[in-house]
């Protein structure tokens, strides 16, 4: 690590970053619509500041217009940015580009598509350090990205940065990009949602990381969230957004112990945590919109012949091996996943839970057929799935319906998000085109979303928008089993909130079964009946959710509890 900067020392009390009067406005239909409308805020030397607010507040918009990255037809149409001392708004390419990187960090959003697919993880690392000038020659470049990886929470770094993007799960390729945003040792880093797609144990590796960085090198860092128990765990100033506006900021502590604007208690008490209770524990939620289309004739069609409490998915001795290249043409294998075995009931949830790499969506996706397995059987519904013809297997993506962890690759950029919607309904031959219309319609409002986005394309919504989209578009066919992988984990806490009180009024409704996979304990807690803990593809822990949390009997259950941030720290709404 560096010393720490000269200037810190002197500026300690002068902000690094300061913003007044930010305004941001998009074309849209040839007409400039503000979004962000006048905030002001700074952010000093070695501070950690958490913006937060529901999906399409201007959390991103605002700071990316800071790093000049405004997406499509965005500009800022008003207001100041000064990067210690300098004026940004105006500042020309290339004075900027000297500025984003190695002045200026970013760890995006979205780790799917800010990785190239073509070239290795490592080849992508060692170009940014190249880029910022912080190592020559191929050897230093070289032990400088494994170092990065290493310090970002990669393991295995040297062997894993031969790998390919689609060869990460989301959380390393997560890490990766930690990795990079950290290569230059900025001076200010924004961290857009950085560990959304990370598992509690693993974003505490990174936090941890960040928070090293920030008290030797005196960086400050912004982070873009939804996770309030992260903002209150990590950020000493929390500036709350709401509809491009800031309506609260200060000690972030004091803030989410004591809200006072209206918008802050919403969020604070919509935010899960261990003491929360599963939903529908009590019977109080509202019933669900009424149905425009034959929902019985639907189950018929589908031969529904397995009855409440009956398993649905019964997965035995399930094994998974893929061969991972080496040197030479070589290859070794990798057991991804090795003798699992649970049984899920119809009406049931069951959660898998484990960190990034344990093996959770392997087997999301053997259930789902999308995988072959290397071993044991998969029964869904009574029926062995294995040798089953293409007719069979059509049929049975009926009742089974996945909702994907990456809201950006799974939606067609092509199709609208109407046409995304009732692809299912226009795939298995449901109703005619009114009914079809009629029931995206109903979906748009079952995951609260405004039916005029039917028109518009993915490249339009922000990520927890697509993310409603994706799980409309799985219970379009009213499928029996949901198959969640990490379908919430890029929402905010507030949708976050709606999605998991739909999926347990449909779920009390239509019997459905879900399998949910994810890294979130405190959505676990809320959703699931019972709990299997994953560890490097083993099954280490299975029990009801009460007694995985209660009475963890596993010390990696233990962690993976105890790093929970903000799990200890009261949140109040007054």
């Amino acid at each position: 690590m560096n010393a720490t900067h000269p200037e810190h020392a002197a500026a300690a009390a002068e902000p690094v970053l300061s913003v007044r009067d930010l305004q941001v406005a998009f074309k849209v239909d040839k007409q400039l619509k503000e979004v962000v409308h006048g905030v002001s805020f700074d952010v000093y030397p070695g501070e950690t500041v958490a913006i937060v607010g529901e999906s399409g507040s201007g959390k991103s918009t605002t700071m990316h217009a800071v790093m000049n990255l405004l997406p499509g037809t965005g500009r800022t149409t008003g207001g100041s940015i000064l990067w210690r001392g300098r004026e940004l708004v105006g500042i020309g390419r290339k004075d900027m580009e000297t500025i984003r990187g190695r002045e200026i960090g970013l760890v995006p959003q979205d780790p799917m598509s800010n990785l190239n697919p073509v070239w290795s993880v490592g080849f992508q690392v060692e170009e940014a350090i190249r880029a910022n000038g912080l190592a020559k020659g191929r050897k230093e470049v070289r032990e400088r990205a494994v170092q990065v990886l290493e310090q970002a929470g990669l393991q295995n770094a040297e062997q894993r940065m031969k790998q390919y993007p689609h060869q990460f799960s989301g959380g390393m390729k997560q890490r990766a990009l930690i990795g990079i945003g950290l290569s230059a040792e900025p001076e200010l880093l924004i961290a857009d949602e950085p560990t959304s797609a990370l598992d509690v144990t693993v974003q505490r590796v990174v936090l941890d990381h960040l928070e090293t960085l920030t008290s030797q090198l005196g960086t400050a860092v912004v982070f873009i969230t939804h996770d309030l128990g992260l903002a209150a765990e990590r950020a000493e100033k929390l500036i709350v957004m709401y509809q491009g506006n800031i309506v609260e900021s200060g000690p972030s502590r004091e803030i989410l112990q004591n809200p006072q604007h209206p918008y802050t208690k919403r969020l604070v008490s919509a935010a899960p945590s261990l003491a929360s209770r599963r939903i529908g524990a009590d019977s109080t939620m509202p019933t669900a919109p009424t149905e425009t289309f034959d929902v019985a004739a639907l189950a018929d069609s589908a031969n529904r012949t397995v009855q409440q409490g009956e398993p649905m998915i019964e997965v035995k001795d399930l094994g998974k091996i893929y061969k991972i290249r080496k040197g030479n043409f070589g290859s070794e294998d990798f057991h991804a996943v090795s003798g699992a075995t649970f049984t899920v009931n119809r009406g049931e949830t069951m959660a898998l839970v484990g960190e990034s790499g344990s093996g959770k969506s392997t087997i999301a996706k053997m259930v789902l057929q999308l995988e072959p397995s290397s071993s044991g059987s998969i029964r869904i519904g009574g029926r062995e799935t294995a040798g089953m013809k293409r007719s069979e297997l059509f049929a049975l993506r009926r009742t089974l319906q996945p909702v994907f962890q990456d809201p950006y690759g799974s939606l067609d950029p092509l199709h609208n998000i109407g046409n995304t919607i009732m692809e299912p309904l226009k795939i298995h031959n449901v109703g005619d085109v009114a009914s079809r219309k009629a029931r995206m319609y109903e979906l748009l409002d079952q995951v609260a979303l405004p039916r005029e986005l039917a028109t518009r394309y993915p490249n339009e919504l922000s990520g927890g928008q697509r993310q409603r989209v994706a799980v409309a578009r799985g219970l379009a066919l009213k499928p029996d089993i949901l198959v969640l992988d990490e379908a919430v984990s890029a929402l905010d806490v507030l949708v976050q909130a709606q999605i998991l009180d739909l999926l347990a009024e449909l779920q009390r409704e239509l019997g459905l079964t879900y399998l949910f996979i994810t890294h979130d304990l405190a959505v676990v807690r809320l959703i699931a009946d019972r709990v299997c803990v994953m560890q490097q593809g083993k099954i280490v822990e299975q029990a009801t959710t009460s007694e995985v949390f209660e009475n963890p009997q596993e010390e990696y259950t233990k962690n993976l509890l105890a790093a929970i941030p903000g799990a200890h720290i009261e949140l109040g709404v007054n």
